[in-house]
């Protein structure tokens, strides 16, 4: 049996193994969930998923200790965020069970035509298939829970293929899955290659495809899935702040710091781009760089780290790029720019770079914000829609018409309003658009895209 070494971000230390598994069982591993579907006898009934979550969040909160350390470890995100990662997993399962409460179909209007006479007709939702979860490296067991635990819910065989970086988590949702009592074939958890990977996404046996990642990777496999088969892409943003003068500094500073350097920027809602009005764009650009310079990076299973290390050396090689080219084309470093360790670089705050610059016109997935300096909010927003991307964004201000008037034109699925662009609860829709994604996550969103409904109408003289 082939097995995989996982290796810390941070030093390289191996932290586990896993098994990896060949072109071959990953087939084995269609062909079980798709022979677990056709099976309708054996068709998971609602009361035995609500069981079933309900023993994995009875396991999971007596190990949320040990969790966090599994998913800091492989994933390089500081403890104490890793730890909220494994609260959020567990509260994600609750939502998914109280959705299940109001998981229901409607009465289609009858009657009310000579041709629709002497009927009534109901739908009600059943599960779409197979599904295909293809997951990321950087929340490996909240990503995990978001494409797992809706399918279960909704009654869908699910297989996921997590991140070769961070499989430990996704392999030990599913155990904890049958430790709860679901029976074999429900849920998989298959770490292979690329080929392998695409075979999973691709197969006709495969209803639904949820995968988060890359864009080039997820347009690649939207072309090539077969007929038929729903999709589901989450990709990256390049999240755009618009400040405007009135705003409260001393309330946003923080909200930017944790917004852009939350696990070293490497998320896909990470703050990044942030448009200020010029009358305050050099305060807000001197806060935000001594609040950037005060993060603690380090260590991820430190508890006092708030910045960990880049998923691999080589992307701390290609942040460092991106920041060398930004200031070779004009960009001012106001604190970092540098790296740490051959793991770790600084959190870095660079004011007004080209705007043909990398770090201005591809998202960094690394600690790095930039700050630009704006005349009036009608530039600001045409400048923060350059992009083809469209994913979460933010405005800062007290100005109700303003607010509301950068949130109706901003290129965005979601605007927060003085809050900074990596806001996330659990049930809220969450995804991007254009080059961004397709499709809406979230737990309640999830299940919904995973159900199909049907209708039965009921023809009768008495009605």
């Amino acid at each position: 049996m082939s097995k995989i070494e996982v290796t810390s971000p941070f030093d390289g230390k191996v932290v586990g193994t896993v098994k990896y598994n060949t072109f071959e069982e990953v087939e084995a591993a269609i062909d079980l969930a798709h022979k677990t579907f056709t099976n309708k006898d054996g068709w998971l009934p609602k009361y035995k998923r609500v069981e079933i979550l309900e023993n994995v969040m009875k396991i999971m909160s007596s190990q949320v200790e040990e969790l966090t350390i599994l998913c800091a470890s492989e994933g390089g995100k500081p403890y104490i965020d890793s730890k909220v990662e494994i609260l959020r997993a567990i509260n994600g399962i609750k939502i998914a069970i109280e959705h299940l409460s109001v998981f229901e179909g409607k009465e289609i209007a009858m009657g009310h035509t000579n041709t629709s006479a002497n009927r009534m007709a109901y739908t009600f939702k059943e599960p779409i298939g197979v599904v295909a979860a293809i997951s990321a490296f950087n929340h490996p067991f909240n990503l995990a829970v978001h494409q797992v635990v809706p399918a279960i819910a909704a009654g869908c065989p699910v297989i996921i293929r997590p991140a070769t970086q961070t499989p430990m988590s996704a392999v030990r949702l599913v155990e904890i899955l049958e430790e709860a009592g679901l029976p074999k074939g429900w849920a998989q958890a298959v770490v292979c290659d690329r080929k392998g990977g695409e075979l999973l996404s691709t197969s006709p046996k495969t209803a639904f495809l949820t995968f988060i990642g890359s864009g080039s990777v997820g347009w690649y496999l939207n072309s090539k899935a077969s007929d038929g088969t729903r999709v589901v892409l989450e990709h990256g943003g390049v999240a755009p702040v618009i400040v405007e003068a009135d705003a409260d500094i001393e309330d946003m500073i923080p909200a930017l710091a944790k917004g852009g350097f939350y696990h070293a920027g490497q998320v896909c809602v990470s703050v990044q781009r942030v448009f200020v009005q010029e009358s305050i764009c050099e305060e807000v650009a001197s806060k935000l760089a001594n609040a950037a310079s005060k993060l603690i990076v380090g260590n991820q299973l430190d508890p006092k780290t708030e910045v960990g290390p880049l998923i691999n050396n080589a992307e701390v090689d290609r942040v460092e790029e991106w920041v060398n080219e930004a200031v070779a084309k004009g960009g001012k470093i106001l604190t970092g720019g540098k790296r740490i360790s051959a793991s770790c670089f600084e959190p870095t705050v660079i004011l007004n770079p080209a705007e043909d610059a990398l770090v201005s016109t591809r998202e960094v997935f690394g600690p790095v914000v930039c700050i630009y300096s704006y005349k009036t909010l009608d530039e600001a927003i045409a400048r923060a829609n350059q992009l083809d991307v469209s994913f979460q964004a933010a405005v800062f201000t007290k100005n109700i018409d303003n607010a509301l008037k950068t949130v109706k034109r901003l290129n965005a699925t979601a605007v927060m309003v003085n809050d900074h662009t990596a806001f996330r609860v659990d049930w809220m829709p969450f995804g991007g658009a254009k080059v961004s994604g397709l499709g809406m996550g979230g737990i309640p969103h999830s299940m919904n895209d995973m159900s199909v409904e049907k209708m039965m109408v009921i023809k009768s003289p008495v009605l």
